[in-house]
């Protein structure tokens, strides 16, 4: 596909034509001199090589602007393209690694601690379980995690593969002067995060960086207990609402924990009552900023409350068709500049004139 960008320029290529017509207008004229036999006519033709070639100079000034001409014009090649442009969404999941996590849930006919319950089905959020959860391909994911204190464990990426080793040094704290459980210190971190994702999106991508635009950000808070450490719940949720961030919080628990004992007569499951949770910040949170709260009291119906978050939260692909097109003017400048020097070249040499 051949466009001029400027194509009113084109009019310029009647100024060559109207030069050479007005250096040549003498030839319409009726001859002066009439011979009175051929035998002078072909005297006078009988020219030299030098002679016959004289008009070459000006048929070179001539085509040189005939090329400048087309090239004020700019003539543009195109190819047409289309561009996946995907419309992804940030999520930041948020994970409690206080000591009340430890405690054990059946999973999938095993007991396993809450902890791993909550990585495992983020992971299967992310990657997809081959049934309902259909996973994140499209998606900038990161990672947070928090007991006394709140650390960001994988900024956000568009390298999903990265997530797994992250996911992994996520474990359980191991001392008292750990322990505690600080949401609000969280939900402000993970905001921060989010509030500059279109600047960490264009470090990644670089000169790629059209093909993919934020759509939403999200937080995904999961906790098993109440805040008692460090910023309140509403300071982080006031930060994430000001910043048009949804927080979608999880309290994980209230259902039948177990404990198992070892004795003589091998291990023992022990089931133990379930502690009350204090689930109205977490509400308050999630209500102020757009998103919603569940409680999931097992492993099943945590896979159902992210299986939720996964079909209110989609991502798109939009395919753009748009012409790239390639400046060909170059060539032409070029050609005209080499046709004025060659000109230039046989006035100065074998056709120079001397007056």
């Amino acid at each position: 596909m051949i466009r001029f960008e400027t194509p009113w320029a084109l009019l310029a290529l009647f100024v060559p034509l109207l030069l050479w017509l007005w250096r040549h207008r003498g030839h319409w004229r009726r001859a002066a001199l009439a011979f009175s036999s051929t035998t002078h006519a072909r005297q006078a033709a009988a020219q030299s090589w030098r002679a016959r070639i004289l008009w070459l100079p000006g048929a070179l000034r001539t085509l040189a602007l005939l090329l400048l001409a087309l090239a004020l014009a700019r003539p543009q090649a195109g190819r047409e393209q289309i561009r996946d442009v995907s419309q992804g969404i940030a999520i930041t999941m948020v994970l409690d690694r206080s000591g009340s996590m430890r405690q054990e849930m059946d999973f999938e006919g095993q007991l396993v601690n809450r902890l791993d319950v909550a990585k495992e089905v983020f992971s299967r959020f992310v990657f997809g379980d081959g049934k309902k959860l259909r996973g994140r391909p499209s998606d900038l994911i990161g990672m947070v995690a928090f007991a006394r204190y709140a650390d960001t464990v994988c900024p956000l990426t568009l390298t999903h593969s990265t997530l797994r080793p992250f996911l992994d040094t996520i474990q359980l704290v191991t001392t008292r002067s750990e322990d505690g459980t600080a949401i609000g210190d969280a939900l402000a971190l993970a905001a921060a995060r989010l509030q500059t994702a279109e600047e960490t999106l264009k470090r990644q991508l670089g000169k790629d960086k059209d093909v993919y635009k934020i759509k939403s950000k999200v937080i995904i808070l999961l906790t098993d207990g109440e805040n008692n450490v460090g910023r309140q719940v509403e300071e982080g949720a006031a930060l994430a609402a000001k910043w048009g961030i949804k927080v979608y919080a999880i309290g994980i628990g209230g259902g039948e924990g177990y404990q198992v004992v070892q004795t003589p007569l091998g291990r023992y499951k022990m089931p133990l009552a379930a502690a009350g949770m204090d689930t109205r910040p977490l509400e308050a949170a999630a209500a102020k900023t757009g998103g919603l709260f569940r409680m999931a009291n097992d492993a099943e119906s945590l896979l159902a409350v992210y299986r939720e978050i996964d079909e209110l939260e989609r991502s798109d692909v939009e395919s753009i068709r748009f012409v790239d097109y390639r400046e060909l003017f170059t060539p032409l400048v070029l050609g005209a500049l080499l046709l004025l020097a060659l000109e230039l070249l046989l006035n100065c040499t074998w056709l120079r004139r001397i007056p």
